[in-house]
């Protein structure tokens, strides 16, 4: 390719060229800008003028049909203002002065006056550069490319076709785009490329950036919600000797100093538990894990958590909390982001006690579906859902076994001992209940042997109390009344299920965590929710490396 149909070398040309007009391509700090989001939100401050200083308020755009022609009304006004006049004084659209900050994303040029569409973090707006009204900075327009970053300062007004738009009367580079930005047509679509150059999808791709910035919204309203309920944040380890409380393969590392093999922690479950004992009545912590597991859709090695442990409350407390946090996050979401930080309401008897009719508010879409977040949450029990779906009595062991087989689960595992009737039986649920479950739907009352972390229900030792949440097939949040017992906690740590792999078991001794439940740990409600996934299923995104900025991918060739 000639250097001159290079478009590396042409930009490279251009900052050579912008260099030698004393300008810094780089840009410098600027003072005083208005986000466009909050420029486009003064369209009702540009009004129509005359030169005696009277103003009439211009149309409403967004009711007007289609075809409208804005010129034709101006002249309409200018009439009724002046009757009777052969020709009237004409009147001109004025706005209030603003200073934005943006990528020039397009560019179309005609002649002395060039429009460009400047985004920013908050919103596209129109600029209007006309070569008498810029003066000097006029060869600096002249050398401006897509991608580029400036700042441009002008009134506020509508233009002739009605766009709201920014008539320029000064413009700074403020970084100069030395590699192109892609096609318009074809754009960035391959989706390792997208999750590679998240820089790139970001500034180009349409709905990239809202999306994650509805990520941060909703990060901020589940620490709203907690906070408003009186929980404080804790930061635990990421490095652990052991990997406990959940049932994961971790990452391995080694501490030089200290000569030991450590685990990046695959749960936060047992540090906030300590805490717990310690006098932290309600507590929790909002952070990464990890697993080294598979990539998949609804799959991440490393994802965001979020664990919260109350004092003296079970499961069906913390029920009432994971409807709380997700009603508000969608609220939070609804509202644009508007709220104050810190401002979040105060929890209130209607999250989780509203009535059950649908409420537009909470019925988002979800692919060509949509899902009714309208609070109370269904609620059914392990069992109940088993039958429905599996379509066999759960309390009947030899037919889950046979369902089992048909399904082609081995009843043996490798060392030929036969399984435990719960892991069979939950081998079962995953495969046959667990995809059906559109929800939201809190699945109770799980089998006891399965969860080694649960207190068991009163009367009812082979029953724990537990829930999962599920939404569209996916886990959400899964929670507990925890166990305090630390006799029972010991020997569960130290039995595993037959036919439970040591990748899915939870039987690993943690002696220090037992010694802490000697020294009295409050019965407590427990619940862990999946930040990536709820994010997922609040902004309509099918797969979860859609809602992490950098998902790990192998490194390029």
């Amino acid at each position: 390719m000639s250097a001159e149909n290079d478009p590396h070398s042409a930009r490279r040309a251009k900052l050579e060229a912008i260099r030698a007009m004393g300008r810094d391509p780089w840009g410098q700090r600027t003072d005083g800008l208005t986000p466009i989001g909050d420029a486009r939100a003064m369209a009702d401050r540009v009004k129509y003028r005359w030169p005696d200083g009277e103003e009439a308020p211009l149309p409403d755009f967004d009711a007007q049909p289609e075809g409208f022609n804005f010129r034709q009304w101006k002249a309409d006004q200018d009439k009724a203002h002046t009757p009777g006049e052969e020709k009237p004084p004409r009147g001109e659209v004025v706005g209030p002065e603003v200073k934005v900050a943006g990528r020039i994303v397009l560019s179309r040029s005609a002649g002395k006056l060039v429009f460009m569409n400047l985004r920013d973090q908050t919103g596209d707006l129109q600029l209007m550069v006309g070569k008498q009204q810029v003066g000097d900075d006029w060869p600096l327009v002249e050398e401006l490319d897509l991608g580029d970053l400036i700042a441009c300062e002008g009134k506020l007004i509508r233009t002739n076709t009605g766009e709201l738009s920014i008539a320029a009367s000064g413009l700074s580079l403020l970084a100069k785009s030395l590699e192109p930005p892609p096609e318009k047509h074809h754009g960035l679509t391959d989706p390792e490329a997208r999750q590679r150059m998240r820089y790139v999808d970001m500034a180009y791709n349409e709905g990239v950036l809202p999306r994650f910035l509805a990520r941060s919204r909703v990060v901020r309203s589940v620490r709203d919600s907690l906070a408003a309920r009186g929980y404080v944040e804790v930061e635990g380890p990421t490095l652990h000797s052991i990997a406990g409380g959940a049932a994961a393969r971790p990452f391995n590392t080694h501490h030089n100093a200290l000569g030991i093999d450590l685990f990046l922690r695959i749960a936060l479950e047992l540090h906030l538990k300590r805490l717990l004992v310690g006098g932290i009545e309600r507590v929790y912590e909002l952070g990464r894990v990890y697993r080294n597991e598979g990539i998949s859709p609804k799959h991440n090695p490393e994802f965001t958590m979020l664990e919260a442990y109350q004092a003296y409350g079970d499961y069906r407390t913390m029920m009432d909390l994971t409807e709380g946090i997700i009603v508000e996050a969608i609220e939070r979401l609804q509202a644009g982001g508007g709220r104050r930080e810190g401002s979040a309401r105060a929890p209130s008897t209607e999250v989780g006690g509203a009535s059950s009719a649908n409420h537009p508010q909470y019925v988002l879409p979800w692919g060509d579906s949509t899902i009714n977040f309208t609070p109370p949450f269904t609620r059914k029990t392990y069992n109940e859902l088993f039958e429905e779906h599996a379509g066999v009595d759960p309390t009947d062991s030899g037919a889950v076994a046979d369902l089992a087989k048909k399904i082609g689960f081995d009843l043996v595992d490798e060392a030929g001992a036969e399984r435990h009737p719960d892991v069979i039986k939950n081998e079962v649920f995953e495969e046959k209940v667990e995809d059906a479950l559109t929800g939201p739907i809190f699945v109770i009352d799980y089998p006891a042997s399965i969860c080694p972390l649960t207190k068991r229900k009163a009367g009812d030792p082979a029953v724990a109390e537990r829930f999962e949440l599920f939404v569209e097939g996916m886990e959400i949040a899964n929670a507990y009344t925890e166990l305090n017992d630390p006799d029972l906690q010991e020997e569960l740590f130290k039995s595993q299920l037959t036919g439970l792999s040591d990748e899915d078991s939870m039987a690993k001794m943690d002696h220090d965590f037992v010694r802490a439940l000697r020294h009295g740990m409050p019965p407590a409600g427990g619940l862990g929710i999946g930040i990536d996934r709820l994010v997922m299923l609040l902004t309509n995104s099918q797969t979860i490396r859609d809602v992490i900025l950098f998902p790990l991918l192998r490194p390029e060739k």
